[in-house]
């Protein structure tokens, strides 16, 4: 079973990190990021990765380090293989991918991994059919948000009609395009003149104290 896939760079950041157990990215790092180039490309058991049960299988690719964290049960070679149908697809996907795809395109590349691995088992190898699936997730999201702009415009055209219930019944209607939204202010100020609105007393007497109401402007 696979327990976690980490990314990360050179210096330790993460770039993807999709756990199925809770696994220490700054620990991982330290523990891959110091062998040598000329070893082996996994490590096992110790403490900081969960026992004698568990390893680490990793291939470094230029400024990225690519680390499935996984139990006994799975094969080396086997992992190893299925980072490299990772990376190469990837690759596909993004054109000679890098790590500012991994940041700015974070949500395509979970949609790959989940093809891949769901809940720590491999679903599929086949790299074909990842990016088959992977773009056509691309196209739905697409067509979702055409679907939004759509919408959104239909709102927009469509009449809005504001109504206001009062002593006079006054009903300020608001046109359907742009004439009709430029015209809104105009007839707001229109509607407001001819509101019978009762007149502001000059002053304001409370007790002894008399308050004098300035003059405030008139639409009239």
């Amino acid at each position: 079973m696979i327990k976690a896939i980490l990314i990360f760079n050179n210096h330790g950041k993460p770039r993807l990190s999709k756990f199925y157990e809770h696994y220490i990215i700054r620990e991982t790092f330290h523990l891959v990021s110091k062998r040598d180039e000329n070893v082996c490309n996994f490590l096992e058991g110790g403490l900081l990765i969960g026992g004698s049960d568990n390893k680490l299988i990793y291939r470094h690719y230029a400024t990225l380090f690519f680390v499935f964290c996984v139990d006994s049960s799975e094969s080396e070679l086997g992992i190893l293989d299925l980072i490299q149908v990772f990376v190469e697809t990837l690759d596909k996907c993004f054109e000679n991918v890098c790590e500012l795809d991994l940041i700015f395109h974070m949500d395509k590349v979970h949609n790959i991994l989940a093809e891949m691995v769901m809940g720590g088992m491999v679903l599929e190898t086949n790299m074909s059919e990842i990016i088959t699936q992977a773009e056509a997730q691309s196209k739905m999201e697409k067509s979702e948000r055409r679907c939004l702009v759509v919408n959104d415009q239909i709102r927009l055209s469509c009449a809005l009609e504001i109504v206001e219930t009062g002593e006079n019944d006054q009903v300020l209607e608001l046109g359907t395009g742009r004439a009709g939204i430029a015209g809104a202010p105009a007839r707001a100020v229109s509607a407001v003149k001819n509101m019978n609105l009762p007149e502001m007393p000059k002053n304001i007497n409370i007790g002894d104290i008399s308050i004098k109401v300035p003059n405030l402007p008139s639409f009239k």
